[in-house]
Order: C-alpha cells, then sequence, then structure tokens
C-alpha cells in the first residue's frame, strides 16, 4: 500500500509475508510471491493472517486466542539451532532447510531478542492493515502512513465530532 522502508532483519520477510495480502483491493500475491501451492499455501495463508493478528496486536489491538494458538501451533513446527560464535554471540537460525515457516520463526525469535519484534504492526485502517515497522520515538504509531491511512482516520473524526454539533 505505501512506500516504507522495509523492517529491519529478518522482519523484513515477516512484513513481506503479511503484505501478500492486500486488504482493500483483495488481491493475494501469496503463491507467486513464495511459489508455494497446495497444503504448504493454505499453511501460510493461515500462519500470515495470525501473523496480522499479532501485528495488530503490537498496535494495540486484542488479539485473538484462536490467532495466538495458530501462529504458536505453526510456529512450533520450524525447529531453530542457536548457534554460538568464537566471541560468544549467539544467533538462532532454521535447523536443517530452511523453510518459510522456519525462516520466520527464526527471525522472530530473533527480533523477540533484540526488542524489536513489538515495532511491527499492522495499520489499524479497516480497509488496510498493511503490516510496517514503527520507527517513531514513542513506538505509538498507528496507521502504516499518516499521509493516507491517517489523514482519512482523522477526518473521519473530524466529520463525525462537525456532524454531532447542533
Amino acid at each position: 500500500m505505501t512506500e516504507r522502508a522495509a523492517a529491519p532483519g529478518g522482519l523484513a520477510l515477516v512484513e513481506a509475508l503479511v503484505n501478500t495480502l492486500s486488504i482493500d483491493t483483495g488481491e493475494d500475491r501469496l503463491a507467486g510471491t513464495f511459489a508455494l501451492s497446495g497444503d504448504e499455501l493454505a499453511r501460510t495463508a493461515e500462519l500470515r493472517e495470525a501473523l496480522r493478528a499479532a501485528c495488530l496486536a503490537h498496535a494495540g489491538q486484542d488479539m485473538p486466542p484462536e490467532a495466538a494458538e495458530a501462529l504458536t501451533w505453526l510456529l512450533s513446527a520450524a525447529p531453530l539451532v542457536l548457534t554460538v560464535d568464537e566471541e560468544g554471540g549467539a544467533t538462532l537460525s532454521p535447523a536443517g532447510p530452511a523453510g518459510l515457516t522456519a525462516r520466520i520463526a527464526a527471525a522472530i525469535a530473533t527480533a523477540v531478542m533484540d526488542g524489536t519484534w513489538e515495532r511491527l504492526k499492522a495499520c489499524e485502517a479497516e480497509d488496510c492493515r498493511w503490516a510496517y515497522y514503527d520507527r517513531s520515538p514513542a513506538g505509538r504509531s498507528r496507521w502504516c502512513t499518516m499521509s493516507v491511512c491517517g489523514s482519512r482516520a482523522k477526518m473521519r473524526t473530524y466529520r463525525a465530532r462537525r456532524a454531532a454539533k447542533p
């Protein structure tokens, strides 16, 4: 929907996955973007929507319990390995072949450790829900872009207030 800098590190992959579905137009680019089909496509679509729910929760909305359960179940199938380097630094990476779910799980685990996971949000506009990385100093951004979704929301609020005045 909007031109923003991609999320940092592995969160860019999570952001890209969530943004394969355009809520306003209904265009779904999941199969073409990640070359998926059949059961893998269905599981990845479920993963995408559970991730969208988590991003909305980061923006302040309640995450439906079924979305949290689905996300936990889907990511539990992605085995990760902790690797320690010569300097004592540790990284998480997929164990074995790096499938999409394993790469997503590793990206989320790394983002949780470095404190960036909760900055990946979904736009609060019901006709958008685009995933974006909140770079605002306070981490309280609500829309993917102020110039589009934020302006529309503020204009609706303004018009509602004006209509309520006698």
